[in-house]
């Protein structure tokens, strides 16, 4: 069996024992937030746990890193469509101690796309139409800057409306404690 066949099986199940009806709520975040997170998967349920947060409560975006890196790229475009249109009132970023991005180095994971069959004809044309790999495809050496560079990205967004406040914060793997970096109240 595959674990996509192990999933669909469970599926199924839980479907038919409406075991969903306990996750029931609407669409809009009852604490009006919207939290950009790493896709660690310590965090999983951790992250929840540690802010006392429940099904519905916030809007959750996951990426690699915490990071916005691009202000008109799918991660921004999330936050505002939490704004806007589901009645997000505030952001938090939350990056973590002891992140994968924060070892990611461009060589390394050159050499693992090449082993997994990724052409260096590929990566070429890829470079050669003025994408940077290097740049793309490393990560940051300090968390607490990197989150404090998405703040900024988000909180100086055209778009973002001037009174939404944007925190920043990281928070650690094993504990749950939470650091705050940026406070959108104060900034």
């Amino acid at each position: 069996m595959t674990l996509l066949n192990d999933i669909l099986t469970f599926n199924e199940e839980f479907v038919a024992e409406n075991k969903y009806e306990r996750y029931i709520t609407t669409k809009f975040p009852n604490k009006k937030m919207v939290i950009l997170t790493c896709m660690d998967t310590r965090l999983l349920e951790l992250l929840p746990h540690a802010l006392n947060l429940s099904n519905g409560d916030v809007k959750l975006v996951k990426n690699a890193g915490a990071m916005v890196v691009h202000p008109f790229g799918s991660i921004m475009r999330s936050i505002l469509v939490a704004v806007y249109e589901l009645k997000a009132d505030e952001v938090m970023i939350i990056g973590h101690h002891d992140c994968g991005m924060s070892a990611l180095n461009y060589d390394s994971m050159l050499d693992k796309m090449k082993d997994r069959g990724i052409s260096e004809d590929t990566i070429s044309t890829l470079e050669n139409s003025g994408m940077d790999l290097d740049k793309w495809l490393t990560g940051f050496s300090s968390v607490e800057e990197s989150v404090s560079h998405s703040v900024k990205m988000v909180k100086n967004h055209p778009l973002l409306p001037p009174k939404v406040p944007v925190h920043g914060l990281v928070i650690d793997p094993k504990t749950g404690k939470l650091d705050l970096v940026v406070d959108g109240y104060k900034a």
